[in-house]
């Protein structure tokens, strides 16, 4: 079997990546420890529990397996509690990730495919964001995936760790067979809150902030569909595979929306009404994140056939009203 260690394979992204993996014909081995992610989510390969700062647990995970690449989904994201709790952050996401490049690297395992984030780049209104954008991240998270980057190229540059990086822009969706989908607890993703305001499970959606230079004041984001991004990280595996360098791929549409444009698309598609309220600013977000850049389209094939917004919000409406996970 040609294993794949998943680093948080039990939360949304990551469980999904390992749908996209083992349809790909590669087993992957979830590594979780189960903190924001679920069991239930473990569906397409062996589970292994366990924390990522836990250097032995990760070697005895290597040495079972034995996988030709590491996919890296593990982290804490939330921006807000990123702003508040910063050691939080930098010793999870640092330390955690750290860990585990140089047990991937004593394995001899030499590809690596990371899960990095826009928010790396910071506030930066009006710009076209592409790999080559500076970076100038303004939250703990951001900062923190800035910072793995950074490992991964020392790592690199010392014992020849090849990688590929995804800078993400907002992800949203589910698995269209409904297999897995989108579940945080608590729950701090836009679509996801709007659904729970729609089926009554929240008394209303909070808008953060209208007072933006946005056309309606509120923040504009770039949405990829998560199957659509899953589908980037094989490639990116297979990139490795075929022996090819190291390589930072943003992944977005290049179109923005903004919370309410959002919100006026989930009514069309719901046929409900969104319950909303108008909020202050959350510390940490940015006015404008949207992708410049068609690298990935150039350079891998990639192509977000189901990043429309209707696509992404039916695909999370009809997981919404399967039931959701239990912890």
């Amino acid at each position: 079997m040609t294993h794949v260690l998943v680093t948080g394979g039990a939360g949304y992204i990551g469980s999904h990546a390992c749908k996209a993996l083992r349809d790909a014909g590669f087993t992957p081995v979830t590594f979780d420890n189960l903190e924001t992610g679920w069991q239930d989510a473990v569906k397409f390969g062996p589970f292994v529990q366990g924390d990522l700062m836990d250097r032995a647990a990760i070697d005895a995970a290597f040495a079972q397996y034995q996988p030709v690449a590491v996919m890296h989904f593990a982290a804490l994201g939330q921006v807000g509690e990123s702003m508040k709790l910063p050691g939080k952050y930098w010793r999870n996401n640092v330390m955690g990730s750290l860990n585990l490049i140089e047990a991937a690297v004593a394995a001899e395992c030499e590809n690596f495919v990371f899960s990095s984030t826009c928010a790396t780049y910071g506030d930066q209104d009006n710009v076209v964001l592409d790999e080559d954008s500076a970076q100038h991240p303004i939250n703990a998270y951001g900062a923190s995936k800035r910072a793995i980057e950074d490992i991964l190229i020392d790592f690199e540059a010392a014992f020849g760790l090849r990688h590929v990086i995804f800078r993400y822009f907002n992800v949203a969706g589910a698995d269209p067979d409904g297999e897995v989908g989108e579940f945080h607890q608590p729950e701090t993703h836009l679509i996801p809150l709007m659904l729970d305001a729609i089926a009554g499970k929240r008394d209303a959606l909070t808008v953060f902030g209208t007072d933006y230079d946005t056309p309606d004041g509120t923040c504009i984001r770039d949405y990829v569909h998560v199957c659509d991004l899953v589908d980037a990280h094989v490639l990116g595996l297979k990139w490795l595979q075929d022996g090819k360098g190291s390589r930072v791929f943003n992944l977005g549409t290049g179109t923005g929306f903004s919370v309410r444009e959002v919100i006026d698309h989930s009514r069309a598609v719901t046929n409900k009404a969104v319950p909303y309220t108008d909020g202050d600013r959350r510390p940490g977000d940015c006015t404008k994140l949207v992708s410049g850049s068609t690298r990935a389209e150039a350079e891998l094939g990639w192509t977000p056939d189901r990043s429309t917004l209707e696509t992404m919000i039916t695909d999370a409406w009809r997981w919404h009203q399967t039931g959701h996970y239990d912890k």
